[in-house]
């Protein structure tokens, strides 16, 4: 339905916005002016300590300057409760008072037709429920009982039975004078093309009520209790209220306590996501047996930024996985994701629960793969790169699958880091391999190289370390590319590493990653040997003369934020050039001559004064880091004394 622009700025009047926003946040006393309609608090929409979520009533709008999230009053609801831009019209104009306009004819047919269905699915649902507490409902209450739901959750979620009967449900809803043809069109029975008499679709099985965004019956979902009963779960079929590839089971019930902890599980059954309400996490849903669609990601996102696929560990549940990383991938926008837990062979989320309650099952899900991980282990798991043609085969099909991303930033990002990550597993490959060997004399490479040429450069240390973050953010590099571009690095090995690394940026896609990892060029062969360096054996990297970038800058090994990461990257390029305007200008005085003139004298001392100042810059920029980087390594677990000192390297 369309809305007209009169009838939402009346809903907006009568409902002053600061009200709306103010029962999902706690204003700040300090910023926040009440008398011009001015508010502020901390974001609803993403974890932050200081307020800069900004409502303004005069305008009805609020902003968030922090993670950009923005709108008005509808807006709001649609982002916090899931809701869809008409739902939330009609939620809040029965707030304000406000009568909508009625739709047009067709439309108040159409919409008359779907609630006199979901009249009938509510008259099936209480003649289930009644079946299910009745003499012929004991097997299935055995059924329930074994699983250990508990009669609150019996009854939260409407447990039915469905006889085993071709018309038991028919017969009951003809005494209610419903039509044949309206229960054939509900899903609940199915007619014969033969011409024989219509039956009931659920026979024999657990019903359990499948529900829409307002919480009314739509359909059912059917689990048999027979032994050799096919198949083990029955849905209904595709009715005017039931699209299988929209509707999530449980959404409305999961889309406030997803929204609080800003999480959301997804499950396979029904049956599942009952257990782990039940175990207090109503921040459940189910799939309802069906291969994720783009409708079903919109959704799930409206309930949580990046939910928590659970899958069983099995084949199944790891082809079910990558069915919906297809699904996903054309869809994948910034912030938004999914994360993928694999659950222990043979067991679903239910069985978790019971054997391992909720901490058990919550410390399975904090271990879930990022969708970059499980997408990378897919195609990996199934390579073989002994040749080139092979390596270039994986190469492409990543690319293939990246080029279905429309977001063109996220493209972007999954672009440079599945390049970079290709060419550690070549390199790796082949130095495995044996064709790259420690000290090769027919090129000139050994792990003691470096030694040789740290006296070029006392920047050595630093340069290195830039390019080694470099290789592990490459979204860092991406974000500064002009300025690493231009970066003036002094060690013949880094700056043509520099250049390699901004041929891969400059044409992300063209560049075969197969040719990187082949080059013959020293400095990159140096460069990888000391990132793999972490795979190797203890002793070899005692030999080496530089360890890993770990090693090097020791607070990685607490895992900080990369804001953090980032911050120390870019102070690192300020003390590069900060060190070349030096050289230079200590260049320019020892080659100043007898022409020296007083225009040349006076450029010179605000050279000199700009050194000053870009180093006092410098000096307050590396305390704030060792301060940071000191808090960041005493909250580290096992953090110990003196590892907050060794957190950044002396420069």
């Amino acid at each position: 339905m369309r809305f007209d622009s009169r009838l939402l700025d009346e809903i907006r009047a009568r409902i002053t916005l600061s009200d709306l926003v103010g029962r999902r946040v706690t204003w700040d006393r300090r910023k926040t002016q009440p008398g011009k309609g001015d508010y502020w608090a901390c974001c609803p929409f993403h974890q932050e300590k200081s307020p800069s979520f900004h409502v303004d009533d005069r305008r009805n709008r609020y902003k968030c300057f922090g993670c950009g999230a923005s709108g008005d009053h509808f807006r709001f609801l649609t982002e916090t409760e899931g809701l869809s831009f008409p739902e939330a019209v009609e939620r809040l104009a029965e707030q304000a008072g406000v009568a909508l306009p009625a739709p047009d004819p067709q439309a108040a047919r159409r919409e008359q037709r779907r609630a006199g269905l979901a009249e009938i699915c509510e008259m099936a649902a209480r003649f289930f429920q009644a079946e299910f507490a009745g003499p012929r409902g004991t097997g299935a209450r055995d059924y329930v009982q074994r699983r250990g739901f508990l009669p609150a959750t019996l009854t939260e979620f409407r447990f039915g039975f469905a006889p085993d009967t071709r018309e038991g449900l028919k017969r009951h809803l003809l005494s209610k004078g419903v039509l044949e043809p309206d229960m054939v069109e509900a899903g609940l029975l199915i007619r014969p093309e033969d011409g024989r008499p219509s039956y009931d679709r659920f026979r024999g099985r657990l019903m359990i009520p499948i529900q829409d965004s307002r919480g009314r019956v739509v359909a059912f979902g059917g689990r048999t209790l027979s032994p050799d009963g096919q198949p083990k779960y029955l849905n209904s079929p595709e009715t005017p209220l039931f699209h299988k590839g929209v509707m999530l089971f449980n959404a409305h019930r999961a889309r406030e306590p997803a929204f609080k902890s800003g999480q959301a599980y997804v499950v396979e059954g029904y049956l599942d996501a009952i257990a782990l309400a039940q175990a207090g996490l109503p921040n459940a849903v189910a799939t309802l047996g069906t291969a994720f669609t783009e409708d079903q990601v919109l959704r799930l996102w409206k309930l949580a930024p990046e939910p928590i696929v659970c899958f069983d560990g099995d084949a199944a549940g790891i082809s079910a996985a990558h069915r919906a990383i297809d699904r996903i991938f054309p869809v994948l926008k910034s912030g938004y994701s999914f994360q993928f837990c694999f659950l222990p062979d043979g067991m679903d989320p239910d069985d978790l629960i019971r054997q391992r309650g909720v901490s058990g099952f919550e410390q399975q899900a904090a271990a879930a793969q990022s969708l970059f991980d499980v997408v990378w282990d897919r195609e990996v798991s199934v390579a073989r790169l002994d040749t080139p043609e092979r390596k270039a085969a994986l190469e492409k099909r990543f690319d293939d699958l990246i080029e279905t991303i429309r977001d063109l930033r996220v493209k972007r990002r999954y672009q440079l880091d599945l390049k970079f990550r290709l060419s550690n597993l070549f390199f790796e490959q082949a130095r495995q391999s044996g064709r790259f060997v420690k000290n090769r004399p027919e090129h000139g490479v050994s792990f003691a190289s470096g030694k040789e040429r740290v006296s070029d450069s006392d920047d050595f240390g630093i340069e290195r370390q830039v390019i080694g973050i470099c290789r592990r953010y490459p979204h860092f590099l991406d974000r500064n590319f002009e300025r690493f571009s231009r970066l003036p690095l002094r060690n013949e090995w880094h700056v043509g590493t520099r250049d390699l690394y901004c041929r891969v940026l400059d044409d992300a896609v063209a560049f075969p990653i197969t040719k990187l990892t082949e080059s013959n060029d020293d400095p990159l062969r140096e460069i990888l040997e000391e990132e793999v360096l972490e795979n190797i054996g203890l002793q070899e990297q005692k030999d080496a003369e530089f360890a890993t970038l770990n090693h090097r800058l020791k607070i990685l090994k607490s895992d900080p934020p990369e804001r953090f990461v980032e911050d120390v990257f870019l102070h690192y390029m300020d003390v590069l050039e900060l060190n070349a305007l030096k050289d230079e200008l200590e260049l320019e005085v020892a080659d100043a001559g007898e022409s020296f003139e007083e225009a040349d004298w006076e450029r010179l001392q605000a050279l000199i004064q700009d050194l000053k100042r870009r180093r006092e810059e410098c000096a307050r920029e590396e305390a704030e880091l060792a301060e940071r980087a000191k808090k960041l390594k005493s909250a580290a677990p096992g953090a110990g004394p003196g590892m907050a000192a060794a957190a950044l390297p002396a420069e």
